[in-house]
């Protein structure tokens, strides 16, 4: 009822916060109305009314939501306040001398510690530094702060300090019809050209029409096929997380790689390449390719090209079952180097100013398993990229 009752409000015009919201659901929990409908009218618009010229608009949604009520009807049981209000007023957070006292258990002592919980813990946990819960400073659960932890029941992200995420976490593909703004990221693919005839003959010959024209001596029409750039590239694009900040750009790199390559296969994934990638990310789960298949299925030729910001923990790289989002069986460098080994012509393009590197441990770890061949994603940066892949 309650509920009706600010909806009502909010559509009459009257401007009521989801903080006075919850100001006088709090009120009635202590019993501040004592269960009267007239002290109950007071208190409501002493709550939710802040400016006088509202009070003829609160009296008619008033009489209207609380028609034909009882005096001695008690408005503490339809006090309910949404659970997920409740999360967000929940949320914990920190100031950096309070975040800096907390201490990270380290891979090991984490994961033991966590199974620990699991058999132990009975209910639900909100603002302490031990259980699975919400709002405190333990390792594991929601909308709280761990220099390092495991999240678990949190709707995205909020101080990117997860090292995995016990949730299914759906992406969205990459729009390749998008218009890009500067053309000039067209141009700058441009150089990663090889020119062949490739195909059926559809391309008018006009030197070879002359000649036969005048060796034959009537008009005779020559074709041939139409010059495409020739260069092959395997496309891998991290998708979802911190990524999400960069999707317009990314997008556009992928939009002009479409136009500009003929030979361009594209796939998807997260943090770090491990042992499967997927075309579909609203199929992810299902569909998925094999890291293995992706090795033996295109050649030595074929150029490799990593788009990602490489922000994610050291763990997901240098530990078996680092990965934020499974139980990986091998380190992501492992995967990393295969597909260097597999395609010696590689680069990884990173959307991230390349001013920010140096504050992120895990870009350094890439930097070094890509001997150095990461570029921002910039026109200078991609222009750079693509004389590295021409070499």
């Amino acid at each position: 009822m309650l509920i009706s009752f600010f909806t009502a409000l909010r559509e009459a015009q009257v401007p009521v916060s989801l903080r006075e919201y919850l100001t006088l659901c709090d009120a009635l929990s202590r019993d501040l109305a004592q269960k009267s409908v007239e002290d109950f009218y007071y208190l409501a618009r002493a709550a939710l009314v802040k400016d006088e010229r509202n009070l003829d608009k609160f009296d008619r949604v008033f009489a209207t939501v609380f028609k034909g009520l009882e005096p001695g009807e008690d408005f503490s049981a339809k006090a309910a306040i949404p659970e997920d209000w409740l999360r967000k007023l929940a949320e914990k957070y920190l100031t950096e001398e309070e975040k800096n006292q907390i201490e990270a258990l380290g891979w090991d002592k984490m994961m033991e510690t966590l199974k620990k919980r699991l058999e132990e813990q009975k209910g639900r946990h909100q603002g302490g530094n031990k259980w699975i819960g919400t709002a405190g400073t333990s390792p594991f659960g929601a909308y709280g702060y761990n220099p390092e932890g495991i999240r678990i029941g949190q709707d995205g992200n909020r101080n990117f300090r997860a090292v995995k995420v016990w949730d299914k976490r759906d992406f969205k593909d990459l729009d390749g019809d998008e218009e890009l703004g500067p053309r000039n990221m067209k141009l700058a693919l441009r150089r990663l050209r090889k020119l062949a005839r490739t195909g059926a003959a559809e391309e008018l010959d006009l030197d070879g029409t002359i000649a036969a024209t005048a060796r034959q001596g009537f008009l005779d029409l020559r074709l041939r096929p139409e010059r495409r750039n020739a260069v092959k590239v395997l496309l891998l694009l991290d998708i979802g997380g911190s990524m999400d900040w960069h999707v317009t750009q990314v997008e556009q790199l992928f939009s002009a790689a479409r136009c500009e390559f003929k030979h361009l296969e594209h796939f998807y994934f997260h943090n770090c390449l491990y042992e499967g990638v997927w075309k579909t990310n609203t199929r992810r789960h299902a569909e998925k390719t094999s890291t293995w298949d992706l090795l033996h299925t295109f050649p030595h030729d074929y150029k490799l090209i990593f788009v990602g910001d490489a922000a994610m923990s050291p763990y997901e790289i240098v530990m078996e079952g680092g990965s934020v989002e499974h139980m990986n069986e091998e380190p992501g460098k492992v995967w990393l180097e295969r597909a260097l080994t597999c395609w010696p012509h590689a680069v990884w393009l990173n959307p991230t100013p390349e001013t920010h590197w140096p504050y992120t441990q895990s870009i350094a770890m890439i930097q070094r398993i890509m001997e150095n061949r990461m570029y921002p994603l910039t026109l200078e940066g991609l222009e750079t990229a693509m004389r590295e892949l021409t070499r």
